[in-house]
C-alpha cells in the first residue's frame, strides 16, 4: 500500500512538471519565430520591418550583428538548441537528467545578453525595436519556467 501511494507521488510530480516543459516548448517556438523574422528583415527584406522605423533603425546598427552573423540568427539556433534539448529530455539518459539545467543556463545567458542589448537599445541607439523587445520577455518567461523545472527535479533527487 505505501508502495502505491510513493508511485503516485512521483507520478504527480512528473506530471505538474509537464506544464513546465510545455510552456517551455511554446515559448521557444515563439522566441524561434520571433528571431526568424528579425534574420529575415537583416538578410533578406533589406531591413524593412513591419513594425516600422524602430525594429528597421536596430536591424540596421552595428550591433545588430556579430561579424557577418545577425544576432537574430544566433538568437534562432538558441531557441532550436532549446528546442531540441526538450524534445530530447523524451528520450531519457543525458538529455532526461540535465535538460532542465541547460535550458536554464541557456535561458539565463540569453536573459544577460538581451538585458545588455536592452541597454544599447535604451542609451546608445535610442530606439526600441518591439521585435527585440519580444524576444527578451521570452527568456524572462523561459528563465522563470526553467528555474522551478530545476527546483522541482532537485526536490525530486
Amino acid at each position: 500500500m505505501r508502495k502505491n501511494a510513493s508511485v503516485s507521488v512521483t507520478t504527480n510530480k512528473a506530471g505538474s512538471g509537464r506544464w513546465a516543459r510545455f510552456a517551455l516548448i511554446g515559448l521557444a517556438l515563439v522566441g524561434l519565430a520571433d528571431s526568424l523574422y528579425l534574420t529575415y528583415v537583416k538578410l533578406v527584406a533589406g531591413g524593412v520591418c513591419i513594425s516600422g522605423d524602430s525594429c528597421e533603425i536596430v536591424n540596421a546598427s552595428s550591433y545588430s550583428q556579430i561579424g557577418n552573423v545577425p544576432l537574430a540568427l544566433l538568437g534562432a539556433g538558441a531557441y532550436l538548441a532549446m528546442l531540441i534539448i526538450l524534445w530530447m529530455e523524451t528520450y531519457g539518459g543525458f538529455f532526461e537528467f540535465n535538460g532542465p539545467i541547460l535550458i536554464f543556463g541557456m535561458s539565463l545567458f540569453g536573459v544577460l545578453y538581451s538585458a545588455y542589448l536592452t541597454y544599447l537599445e535604451l542609451y546608445v541607439i535610442r530606439v526600441v525595436c518591439p521585435f527585440c523587445v519580444v524576444s527578451a520577455v521570452v527568456l524572462v518567461l523561459m528563465l522563470a519556467v526553467s528555474g522551478l523545472r530545476v527546483r522541482q527535479s532537485l526536490k525530486a533527487a
